[in-house]
């Protein structure tokens, strides 16, 4: 087994960065090569991704990856999910890819739920009813002379992957997050798109993590200064598959937080669960690493501090993350709890204000400072994620015995000792990078530099990574009384 030096692009919904991946016999190091906003841009009414300025990022970092490692063996490309580009019959963009926050799903999902019963929608792709998901975003659309002149439809994570390579392909994690997927069977449902109108004809062939796409075409390897064949891996193009494969787990019996802009929190499993209780628990089945399902539940998560911070620098409030992190573990637990998911969140805005509001409505203070509404985030965060930790063991069977944090979140001690504390269990923070490591491994693995197994892989991590471990001082009462607040206990 060699060593090899792989490039991991990973962009999330608000920072993109490059990392350079040293993997071989007992060694796993990252090396952040560049980094860049993903920031969106409201043109007239509508709210798009600045797509090339995020493909020059990954071109740009491609380029200070090779200059800096001196050779790269392999690329992989891992982003959000549910958004898409459209192209043309020669192969151009056809326009900047809709953010999935644009409001132009709304209503929309009455509108498929009447084509498509929500049981058999659920019962074929197995994913959880948001307005954001693709199919929502494509019935939006239809009509529109984009879509009317489309030929191909490429995922984020693929529409880059064709500007280096020219191969069109869906990776399959990414794609079984547009709710246009069949689940069990592993392919586009031609019978979802025929009774909804879709062009199934604009979907590609979908391919598996670790194969290998293509190579960096001759304008790709002048615009990266890169030399030779470089090969282009499919990894877990979704980001959260990727970060999932990036737990540093031993066995099978944990829960996953991957807490970034959303926190997706469940469990890895072999069979996706399409029971109707799972359905009306709105819990999704989407595919990982390796044949496996990323049983989870969508948070709203990080977003509500990221926007807030936004929020409070444009009012010019003073906003340092880490005072108010500080300040805000003095504020009395449970002063106010709000429901993470509230779809009055889901916009961009003055979240500090509709926090303050859905306080309000129920029957709590306004929180009276910025480090009351940093308090009342996390621990709302905290009593959302015990209920989805419950619902998850008890939905899928799977028992738990620890909750990893993984991704931005784990840098959150706050936060990470509020979630042992909610849910009862041991959490393991880190690797902050979990989806980068996710990414850089996969792509060792297909080039022989990596052990077989996700187990093996996990180990590595394990064996080369710091992790911090917060044990849990439960308080079950105060956190039942919490979530009676909103209408619910915990779990």
């Amino acid at each position: 087994m060699t060593s090899v030096v792989v490039a991991g692009v990973d962009l999330g919904a608000s920072s993109g960065r490059v990392m350079v991946g040293r993997v071989g016999p007992g060694e796993l190091q990252l090396t952040e090569a560049n980094r860049f906003a993903t920031e969106p841009v409201r043109v007239r009414s509508t709210l798009h991704w600045d797509i090339l300025a995020l493909y020059r990022g990954v071109l740009d970092g491609l380029r200070a990856a090779g200059a800096g490692a001196g050779r790269l063996d392999g690329v992989g490309i891992d982003t959000w999910a549910v958004d898409y580009g459209l192209l043309d019959s020669t192969g151009a963009l056809l326009g900047n890819p809709v953010h999935y926050r644009d409001a132009r799903t709304e209503g929309v999902m009455d509108k498929v739920l009447a084509e498509v019963p929500v049981q058999d929608l659920y019962a074929t792709t197995g994913l959880h009813m948001l307005p954001i998901n693709t199919v929502y975003q494509l019935v939006a659309a239809a009509g529109s002379p984009q879509l009317t002149a489309a030929r191909r439809l490429l995922l984020i994570p693929d529409l880059l992957v064709y500007w280096l390579t020219g191969v069109e392909r869906a990776e399959i994690t990414n794609a079984s997050t547009t709710q246009l997927l069949d689940v069990r069977r592993r392919t586009w449902s031609t019978e979802l798109t025929e009774r909804l109108g879709i062009d199934g004809g604009l979907l590609p062939p979908v391919c598996e993590p670790g194969e290998r796409i293509g190579e960096l075409t001759g304008p790709a390897l002048e615009a990266t200064g890169l030399r030779g064949d470089v090969p282009v891996i499919a990894v877990g193009s979704h980001d959260t598959a990727s970060a999932v494969a990036g737990v540093p787990a031993d066995g099978s019996r944990f829960a996953y937080i991957s807490s970034g802009t959303w926190s997706l929190v469940g469990v890895e499993l072999d069979q996706p669960v399409l029971t109707d209780e799972s359905r009306q628990a709105n819990f999704t089945n989407e595919l990982g690493v390796d044949g496996t399902v990323r049983y989870l539940r969508n948070v709203m998560g990080l977003w509500l501090l990221q926007e807030s911070l936004r929020s409070w620098r444009i009012a010019g409030v003073a906003a340092d993350l880490e005072v108010l992190l500080r300040d805000a573990a003095e504020v009395p637990a449970f002063s106010a709890v709000i429901d993470p998911d509230d779809p009055a969140f889901l916009a961009p805005g003055d979240l500090p204000a509709r926090i303050a509001d859905a306080c309000e409505r129920l029957g709590q203070p306004r929180p009276e400072s910025p480090p009351h509404t940093v308090r009342c985030i996390l621990d709302s965060l905290a009593l959302a994620y015990r209920r989805a930790v419950a619902q998850v063991q008890r939905l899928s069977g799977r028992a738990v015995d620890v909750v990893h944090v993984v991704g931005g979140g784990a840098r959150n001690g706050l936060l990470c000792q509020l979630t042992a504390d909610a849910c009862g269990l041991p959490v393991v923070a880190g690797p902050v990078e979990a989806t980068a490591l996710g990414n850089v491994l996969v792509q060792a693995r297909a080039l022989g530099a990596a052990p077989g197994t996700l187990g093996e892989l996990r180990r590595l991590i394990r064996d080369t990574h710091r992790l911090q471990v917060y044990r849990p001082r439960p308080d079950e009462r105060a956190w039942q009384a919490a979530g009676s607040r909103l209408g619910r206990t915990a779990v």
